[in-house]
């Protein structure tokens, strides 16, 4: 039944949805538009708000380009390549490498949201090189085991309340993990996610007529060959004393880090982490280097997209609008309908405002007066917000950026089989939300 599904999702898909950066242009144009018609915004105001907030994300942006490079760099090396090799090898046929890359990417997601989208994609790549398998799916479901992040260890929204002094803080008090993340209806949510999404993009597995292979020379060498040296300058190129001379410092203030000093994960610390580990593993400075120039090819949408990323958000919570919408769509909630429109307020302002900690900024002054006034329980609406804007990632190509770099697709060849996958979450998600 779901393959059935799928053929015309992917078909429609493929057929009508932009490339990325046009969605970022429809996307500008709408939320200014709203803003004026909606929120009586002026044009003028409207495009100061876009303008002031076009480069908010600079660091961000940066931080993403990161993701991706220190992560196809670290892949890449010798070490890892075999190792993602010996892994691959555990799936001799489709089926199995779908439900391998859709867990492995489950479960690297939940420990880390930027963690999982470049191993599930670079997993995703190895398994193409020694399966035959329809590509599109396989990166696909690399992708749709990031639904889960919000819910598991990175999760942004759970984390801000649990930290002293957070902006909210005398409004509902620190709230700790064991509300949150790990309570028990989000534990269940995450549990039946780690059984349903891997199963269902299985289902999804096209027939041989319908897929889509690759061929693996496409996909690159596992390995990077050690040059012959000819000249005096390139032993400094291929010295495995001077990396190691950087590399390994930088091994151990992540130890102390983690170790000494009880440090936890973000993403300056993930991509730290890639590059040193990526710098040891490679052990030769033009090695790295031979990697990096393959790597930076998939970074062209971040760098254009995301400042235009900035000036929505800007805009939506600048004018109001995002305020607004959530407020709308929670005007009719009950005490026990409540987490579900939050879920799904959440869902749609995502879509226009596509980062946890943002959305949360945005939503927590009309959610939480809400909860209290109906007597919900406030960390379950918290995680109602936060499994929305986790939620419809699965539409909005902007996480799936770094992903489609590194596998060298387009957002049209993964989004059809993504849009199955968020009509079967969502019903999984709002369930767990309201009865569990």
């Amino acid at each position: 039944m779901l393959k059935a599904l799928s053929r015309p999702a992917v078909r429609l898909v493929e057929k009508y949805l932009p490339d990325p950066y046009i969605f970022v242009l429809l996307l500008t144009v709408i939320a200014a538009a709203a803003a004026i018609a909606v929120e009586r915004q002026t044009p003028l105001a409207v495009l100061r708000f876009w303008g002031d907030g076009f480069w908010n994300l600079l660091t961000f942006s940066m931080q993403m380009l990161l993701v991706l490079v220190t992560g196809f760099m670290l892949a890449s090396s010798p070490p890892v390549s075999r190792l993602l090799q010996k892994l691959a090898g555990l799936a001799n046929n489709a089926g199995a490498a779908i439900l391998l890359v859709t867990l492995v990417s489950l479960a690297a997601s939940w420990i880390n949201w930027g963690f999982g989208l470049v191993v599930g994609a670079l997993f995703a790549k190895e398994l193409a090189r020694q399966v035959r398998v329809d590509y599109r799916l396989l990166v696909a479901s690399a992708y749709s085991g990031f639904v889960v992040w919000h819910g598991g260890l990175a999760g942004s929204i759970p984390l801000t309340i649990a930290t002293e002094g957070h902006f909210t803080v005398e409004q509902i008090g620190v709230i700790g993990t064991g509300e949150t993340i790990f309570s028990l209806f989000n534990i269940a949510i995450v549990l039946c996610l780690f059984v349903a999404v891997p199963l269902v993009n299985r289902m999804m597995l096209p027939d041989e007529k319908d897929s889509v292979y690759i061929d693996p020379k496409l996909l690159g060498e596992t390995e990077t060959q050690r040059p012959r040296i000819t000249r005096p300058a390139e032993r400094l190129e291929n010295s495995m004393t001077l990396a190691w001379l950087v590399g390994i410092p930088g091994l151990l203030f992540l130890f102390d880090h983690f170790v000494l000093r009880g440090g936890g994960l973000n993403l300056n610390v993930v991509n730290f982490l890639f590059l040193f580990l990526a710098i040891v593993l490679h052990r030769t400075p033009q090695s790295l280097l031979n990697s990096l120039h393959e790597a930076i090819k998939g970074g062209a949408g971040i760098v254009i997209q995301f400042p235009f990323y900035a000036g929505i958000m800007a805009i939506m919570v600048q004018s109001g609008l995002a305020e607004t919408l959530s407020g709308a769509l929670i005007s009719f909630a009950t005490e026990t309908t409540l987490p579900f429109w939050s879920f799904i307020s959440a869902g749609i302002v995502n879509i226009f405002v596509p980062s946890g900690g943002g959305q949360w900024a945005v939503q927590a002054p009309v959610m939480l007066p809400a909860a209290q006034a109906l007597g919900v329980d406030i960390p379950r609406v918290a995680m109602a917000v936060a499994w929305g804007d986790a939620w419809t990632n699965l539409l909005q190509p902007f996480w799936a950026l770094p992903v489609l770099g590194i596998a060298g697709l387009k957002a049209k060849d993964i989004m059809g089989f993504c849009l199955i996958q968020l009509l079967i979450t969502g019903i999984i998600i709002a369930v767990g939300l309201t009865w569990f």
